[in-house]
């Protein structure tokens, strides 16, 4: 009989599918926030940056409510906002429970440390940041959260379509994976060559056409759940393609 795979397992097939070959720093790292914490990388909890584990504002909302967190309080501090300027900055604090005196955390965002993909959402960024401080502070979370980084250092690439593998159409009328991945695209305002290049390293391949159609049709699967359900997060993985030469199918 078949063992059944570990959550840990599980979590080391889909980032060196996704990442390659990680290194034995990595994949202690990976263990002990697997064994510790349950993070899931398919669930998009945990991201590969540079080398470095990074945990998702789902995956800290996702281990807070695990723990039957009683809740969160989030206010502006004023002092250090300005609106005009698109600064903006919060405090976060987290009641773990009824008589806790809670864990606070204060998060800022400003158009010199996001990313170009959210300029304009400053605002809900700094939000974002401060809740995961406060809660990376009450669960004893060591790793930053994706969403506290600033911006990368190196320039956007120019945004433009680049032409994914042909697809078979079947005539009726029925989406081709191209036309779906084009949606996502346009739907959640991602920057297509950054897409590819994501899309080249999850299928494993050196030039996108070298992908087999089910393996594109697993990343579209992959890249619209996590679209849908922590856009912030997949900005960031995507972020870390920046500068990354691409590759010409």
């Amino acid at each position: 009989m078949k063992r059944p795979v570990s959550v840990f397992e599980s979590n080391r097939s889909m980032a060196r599918r996704i990442w390659g070959k990680l290194s034995v720093v990595a994949v202690n790292s990976l263990r002990e926030l697997t064994h510790t914490h349950g993070f899931s990388i398919a669930s998009g909890e945990l991201l590969l940056i540079s080398g470095k584990w990074y945990v998702t504002h789902s995956g800290l909302v996702r281990l807070a409510a695990s723990k039957r967190c009683l809740g969160i309080s989030v206010t502006p501090a004023k002092a250090f906002c300005d609106p005009a300027a698109g600064r903006w900055a919060f405090r976060a604090t987290v009641y773990k429970a009824e008589n806790s005196k809670g864990f606070m955390g204060y998060g800022d965002a400003d158009p010199s440390n996001v990313s170009p993909l959210v300029r304009g959402a400053e605002m809900r960024v700094a939000e974002t940041r401060a809740v995961n401080r406060a809660l990376r502070k009450a669960y004893g979370i060591g790793i930053c959260s994706v969403e506290e980084i600033g911006s990368f250092a190196e320039p956007q690439q120019t945004v433009s379509e680049r032409k994914l593998p042909p697809q078979e159409s079947n005539g009726n009328g029925t989406r081709t994976v191209r036309d779906r991945l084009c949606q996502i695209i346009r739907q959640h305002q991602l920057d297509p060559n950054l897409v590819k290049s994501y899309a080249t390293e999850f299928c494993g391949v050196k030039t996108l056409r070298e992908a087999t159609r089910e393996q594109v049709e697993n990343f579209v699967t992959h890249l619209a759940d996590w679209a849908e359900k922590d856009r912030n997060a997949l900005l960031c993985q995507l972020n870390a393609y920046l500068g990354h030469k691409e590759v010409v199918a």
